[in-house]
């Protein structure tokens, strides 16, 4: 349990202030962890602990009880925040609640008068109040002629309880309440509550329970099994159930990151979230490369290692969303509004040593022979977007950037990577002519950047001139160009 620690601690350090974390977790360490999650996100930040139904049938294994759900734990990272975690669309059965309308739209009634009688004169004097009727049903703080009707949150037997709705509630948003004669020819008093507010649509806190038949196990083994025609996941967690995460947790621009990512589950669901809000999250996969057992359905599939199946997983998630999407727009009408395909690229990046060999010796053990070693050090079996992917957090570029290849024409056949549409440039062929220097030092709109490697400039003098050449291309305009060779 405690080898999480470090990742804990790094998460929280991740998460913006509105953020949250869900855990899964089996129900044998779950105190521990919860133990655990308290002391590095505080006890106050605790949001809540769900229960997912992930096997309907139970567990085969359990002795005395077949466990059919799941607890996840949920933290925030500032409690306070009000976006922290997000209310969910109402179904259907919560819909028909709203069977009344107006001008303003369809919306259902809820009774003003507190039913809870622990909620009295005595423990909220502050809510015990008349409000006054007229004839017409409409609701005021004050009485005359019109309003006339006095009524006072009594229970139909005589007992004394209050109203939800304090005099100052009233008085700002009395336009919401209206009153109904009882059969018993008593006055009753409802609010409005409207199904669309300000254009969000009707929405309730969610549920700690979830039992829907798309979040179970079954769910995640029939998706995969979409995607790949076979099963080759033993227990695949549900991308529906992933979603719905994704959906109370994250806002249209949020980053989502997986730590255990398996076979990318996550990616899938951020995708399907975009697809249907038309958003851009984007997703983090996290996953080391575990070998899959070569009895494995996975393995006689050719995958080697469950990285190589999460990356394939992505790819035919978002090509199933795209056609579908696409599919979906043919059939339209003139008049309907074709749907977006969200974003369904992504990138793969392994975490590994340095590009360059490490050649520190103290200066006394140096040699003629030592320096001229050392001239070149970058390892032999790197590539150049090894080298480029190296440096992009030194000029505080993120790992996502946009990289395009540019090479022929003004380039003459060279290979050149233009970051963010040129606003780094990178070159690390080896003995680069001054022609080519002089295209970069020309290219619009000017490069805030320029890499390149030291193979790529032979001695001082060339590096000399490599700077001459962008300082005679500079102007007032465009200011000057910072160079790095690595």
């Amino acid at each position: 349990m405690f080898d999480d620690l470090p990742r804990l601690l790094l998460a929280r350090d991740l998460l913006t202030q509105d953020g949250a974390i869900f855990i899964s977790i089996d129900d044998n360490e779950e105190s521990d962890l919860q133990n655990l999650c308290n002391e590095i996100f505080g006890e106050g930040n605790f949001v809540a602990k769900l229960y997912v139904k992930v096997n309907p049938r139970g567990r085969n294994l359990d002795m005395f009880v077949a466990r059919t759900c799941e607890p996840v734990l949920c933290y925030a990272k500032n409690y306070a925040q009000p976006t922290t975690i997000l209310p969910v669309e109402k179904d259907e059965r919560m819909m028909s609640e709203y069977s009344l309308s107006d001008s303003c739209g369809a919306f259902r009634p809820i009774g003003l008068r507190n039913r809870n009688q622990n909620f009295n004169p005595v423990t909220r004097p502050t809510l015990y109040y008349p409000l006054y009727v007229n004839d017409k049903g409409n609701v005021s703080l004050t009485s005359d002629e019109e309003y006339c009707f006095e009524v006072f949150p009594d229970a139909p037997d005589g007992t004394k309880t209050c109203w939800t709705w304090s005099k100052q509630k009233v008085q700002q948003e009395g336009q919401l309440l209206y009153a109904e004669k009882a059969r018993n020819g008593e006055w009753r008093i409802f609010r409005k509550d409207y199904a669309d507010k300000d254009g969000k649509g009707a929405t309730t806190l969610v549920k700690s329970l979830w039992d829907a038949n798309d979040v179970n196990n079954d769910q995640g083994k029939a998706s995969i099994k979409d995607l790949f025609g076979l099963n080759i996941m033993d227990f695949p967690k549900s991308p529906y159930l992933m979603k719905r995460i994704v959906e109370i947790g994250s806002l249209e621009e949020s980053t989502v990151l997986d730590f255990f990512s398996g076979s990318a589950t996550t990616a899938q669901a951020v995708m399907m979230k975009n697809a249907e809000d038309n958003s851009r999250r984007k997703f983090i996969m996290i996953q080391l490369p575990e070998m899959t057992d070569h009895r494995s359905e996975a393995a006689k599939a050719g995958y080697l290692n469950i990285c190589e199946l999460g990356e394939e997983r992505i790819r035919r998630a978002g090509e199933k969303i795209k056609s579908e999407i696409e599919a979906e727009n043919a059939q339209l009408t003139l008049d309907g509004t074709p749907r977006k395909v969200p974003d369904i690229g992504f990138r793969v990046l392994r975490v590994d040593d340095s590009n360059y060999e490490d050649r520190r010796k103290n200066v006394g053990s140096y040699s003629q022979a030592d320096l001229d070693f050392d001239v070149e050090i970058t390892k032999s079996d790197r590539s150049d977007l090894d080298l480029l992917f190296e440096a992009l957090p030194k000029f505080q570029l993120q790992y996502d950037a946009k990289i395009d290849t540019l090479s022929g024409g003004e380039f003459d056949e060279h290979t050149v990577y233009s970051v963010n549409d040129g606003q780094l440039l990178a070159c690390f062929e080896a003995d680069i002519p001054e022609s080519l220097v002089r295209a970069l030092a020309v290219f619009r709109p000017r490069p805030s950047y320029v890499l390149v490697s030291e193979r790529s400039l032979p001695d001082s003098a060339a590096c000399t001139n490599f700077v001459e050449i962008f300082k005679q291309s500079a102007d007032s305009k465009t200011g000057g160009t910072q160079i790095r060779i690595i």
